[in-house]
């Protein structure tokens, strides 16, 4: 996977699947949850997806509860990022958890069931502290995977 090309980069998911399970996702809450894959470079992979979670708009949404999903597949690495809102009301404990998920799922390189997995279990938390406002409830920001 090193050097991979945006094509194999797409292709290492299964697009339409996550899509879906970030909209069913959504449906639960007023968060909103973004995947982002980036191709490999050799640089800080945190410090890369903060810019991504800027980039995206992240921390714009009005309560603060926008989680991002950052991979680098080449690498195997990844990085779940939530805002101040959610983070505030989840904690550390949780993020740890979603990651040794997510980890378990790409040691064999199952990268999209791990995203849909993790993508169900940030939603469930999501819903708990910001449900769905159902009908007047907009969607802040783009289900489509970003690429970069």
């Amino acid at each position: 996977m090193v050097g991979m090309s945006r094509r194999s980069l797409k292709q290492c998911v299964d697009q339409a699947r996550v899509v879906a399970a970030i909209r069913e996702a959504e449906r639960l809450t007023s968060g909103e949850i973004r995947v982002s894959l980036a191709r490999f470079f050799w640089g800080d992979v945190e410090k890369t997806a903060g810019k991504a979670f800027r980039r995206l708009g992240m921390e714009n949404t009005a309560d603060r509860n926008g989680v991002l999903i950052f991979l680098v597949p080449s690498r195997k690495r990844f990085v779940i990022l939530g805002d101040v809102g959610i983070h505030e009301k989840v904690g550390q404990d949780f993020w740890q958890d979603a990651s040794a998920r997510l980890s378990a799922h790409f040691r064999d390189g199952g990268f999209t069931e791990g995203l849909v997995e993790v993508i169900r279990l940030v939603a469930d938390r999501l819903a708990t502290h910001f449900p769905s406002a159902g009908e007047a409830d907009r969607n802040e920001l783009s289900d489509e995977v970003d690429f970069q």
